[in-house]
């Protein structure tokens, strides 16, 4: 019997499933996961599978979102110390390539819409590129991520038609799954985000620094997962 060759210089890639509970108005969100792809790309022995579990911080924005003020005002007190804040993370954001333009955000809106979104182009395999563009086009670019017409825009910058994306937003599919994994997320104990969950077993939340994201990643590995 021949024995199949075996490149001893390149050993089999661990594989791993990550669930990332995040919301899409959520700039530390922004941040980790930008954080978690520097983590990966720093072991490239493991193969990772993303999973994007919503979270959602603020659901009951009705369909017309809530000015930025008025939300400022309500979370922090004021806009002031919304404002320092902001640039704390921005800065945060310079050292890992995030632009954070909180200048250009006029309003939060709802974002049932949006993580609907990224389950549609998760049926695609274009899951993981979907998150970094609607997270771009809002911190960034100030889009609208409640309006169905922007979401079909960004969605045709990944190369989706956007006549098929803007009926599959009408059609109120998959938003079950959406409400169905916000509740999971509380139900586990979940209150803030980001969280990375790591094989269904290991867990961190929080805006981590990549080496820390490692070292979970390696927990994980050496766990025998």
């Amino acid at each position: 019997m021949i024995l199949p060759a075996v490149n001893v210089l390149s050993p089999p890639r661990a594989r791993l499933t990550i669930e990332v509970v995040y919301d899409l108005v959520c700039p530390w969100c922004f941040l980790g996961t930008r954080r978690l792809r520097r983590a990966l790309l720093a072991r490239p022995e493991i193969l990772a599978e993303l999973v994007w579990r919503p979270f959602l911080l603020n659901p009951d924005i009705g369909p017309g979102g809530v000015a930025r003020t008025d939300y400022l005002a309500r979370k922090f007190g004021g806009e002031d110390r919304a404002r320092r804040l902001h640039a704390t993370i921005a800065e945060m954001g310079r050292a890992e390539g995030v632009p954070f333009r909180f200048e250009r955000v006029r309003q939060i809106p709802p974002v049932l819409d949006a993580h609907r979104l990224v389950r549609y182009a998760s049926g695609h395999g274009l899951g993981d590129a979907m998150v970094d563009a609607l997270f771009v086009a809002y911190f960034s670019q100030g889009a609208d991520l409640g309006d169905p017409h922007s979401l079909g825009a960004i969605a045709a910058g990944l190369g989706f038609a956007e006549a098929p994306v803007l009926r599959y937003l009408a059609s109120g599919a998959e938003a079950d799954q959406v409400h169905a994994d916000n509740l999971r997320a509380h139900r586990l104990g979940i209150n803030g985000v980001p969280c990375f969950v790591v094989a269904e077993r290991h867990a961190i939340a929080g805006a981590q620094e990549p080496e820390v994201l490692e070292r979970l990643l390696d927990a994980a590995i050496a766990a025998g997962v």
